[in-house]
């Protein structure tokens, strides 16, 4: 943390004096106006709401600068290649960093940003090669493009709550970084924020977010592991080329489009799992349904009748094993069948399901009866489906994808009521 300058006064320049540049000229009250080129300790007068643009820029030999309380902007580049800067700590009353305000600070190891800090601008910190974290305040809803760019040094990263977007090229090429969590207000990852992070290992997505930028995380070479959220519909071009060590990779049936390229170069990746789709298909299984692995094998063959199969069953487990050049040429096509799989699915679900409906009439009609009594005859209130209706149903559902999966979602939030409701375990 920024200490106080010690002013010695015999040593100090005014920008109300003289402007000449000696080599005795090291400590300096700014106040607004001209700054000797060889100053290495600045104090900024309490009367200053605002860095100039261009301010310091270029001085190599700062190495130190206390921040008054009331500054409110740090403008564009005015701290731009102060090659000797060390630490910053911007007071509560900044709101606003401006574009490239430290760009190039090579020696710039710790920054200390406080709540009430709004926008940190494009570039801001970009190729600060020394800095080594960054706690981002839940003030902050905007970072622009780049504003971290090739940080080589930085490791840790913490977001708060209230950010909403992961920037261009944020964090590109921060190649110490090895894990990162976003908060569950960032709704959009931008392109090639990650790229080049070859060192970024972990990364934890909320299922808020929808969207993930072309080659986003392209490059990161030891990424392994990468689970897609439920509200992602596009996965954009080249978004992981290059991530050689990536070998799993977690899908729902919701992809609608998929880019060129999307794993390129992804040599190790052993297929893309549909895990929701997987889960609800080993829970159907387990139950004793075993016929509709074959039913689904049945699915995939009509849909690829040649030797290769982009979408595999293996057990409860579905996989796509993409064409790693072609992908995009195949996913409508994929996007068929899984469709059709999700729809067959269902259609067992709701055969399956049979008894909570009936659990949850019955439920219904004891509770309009207001039978509390333990010894009160709750079987008279019983309801069975009858067959027809049953049959009516299951032939709307199948075998239609769309419908099937709306059901199924109508389906879990049924489960869920009756699990919490408090006289289910009576009915049992």
């Amino acid at each position: 943390m920024s200490k106080r300058p010690k002013l010695d006064h015999q040593r100090t320049a005014s920008n109300n004096d003289n402007r000449e540049e000696t080599s005795s000229v090291v400590e300096y009250e700014y106040t607004g106006k001209y700054v000797p080129n060889n100053v290495t300790h600045v104090r900024i007068h309490p009367s200053i709401t605002s860095i100039q643009i261009f301010s310091f820029h270029n001085k190599l030999r700062l190495k130190e600068v206390v921040l008054n309380e009331g500054l409110t902007v740090i403008g564009q580049n005015a701290f731009g290649n102060c090659s000797s800067l060390e630490c910053m700590t911007l007071p509560s009353t900044v709101i606003d960093i401006g574009a490239s305000a430290f760009i190039n600070c090579s020696s710039l190891t710790e920054v200390v940003l406080n709540e009430g800090i709004k926008r940190i601008g494009k570039d801001a910190f970009a190729c600060c090669e020394s800095l080594q974290s960054i706690n981002i305040p839940s003030t902050v809803t905007e970072i622009g493009s780049f504003a971290f760019y090739c940080c080589n040094s930085l490791r840790e990263v913490v977001l708060a709550e209230g950010l909403k977007k992961i920037g261009e090229s944020l964090f590109r090429s921060c190649r110490a970084l090895e894990s990162i969590t976003l908060p569950s207000t960032v709704t959009e990852i931008g392109e090639s924020a990650f790229a080049n992070c070859r060192n970024l290992q972990e990364v934890v997505l909320h299922e808020n977010l929808q969207k993930i930028g072309r080659e986003a995380f392209s490059g990161c070479s030891t990424l392994e592991r990468f689970t897609v959220p439920s509200k992602v519909t596009c996965i954009e071009k080249e978004t992981f080329k290059g991530c050689s060590n990536l070998r799993e990779v977690k899908l729902h049936d919701g992809i609608w489009t998929m880019g060129d390229d999307v794993f390129v170069n992804c040599h190790l990746l052993d297929g893309l799992l549909l895990a929701s789709t997987s889960t609800r298909l080993s829970n159907i299984v387990s139950a004793g349904q075993v016929e509709i692995e074959t039913k689904i094998d049945v699915i995939i063959n009509n849909v690829f009748p040649g030797v290769w199969r982009p979408l595999v069953r293996r057990g409860s487990e579905l996989s796509i094993y993409p064409e790693i050049q072609g992908l995009s040429l195949n996913w409508s096509t994929i996007k068929q069948c899984i469709n059709r799989i999700v729809g067959l699915i269902t259609y067992y679900e709701v055969r399956e399901a049979t008894t909570l409906f009936e659990l949850a009439l019955w439920k219904s009609k004891i509770d309009q009866a207001d039978i509390s009594s333990p010894s009160s005859d709750r079987g008279a209130y019983r309801v069975e489906v009858p067959g027809p209706v049953k049959d009516t149903v299951l032939q709307y559902l199948w075998p239609g994808g769309g419908i099937g999966i709306q059901l199924s979602n109508a389906l879990d939030g049924l489960l869920n009521f009756l699990i919490e409701s408090p006289g289910i375990h009576q009915l049992r």
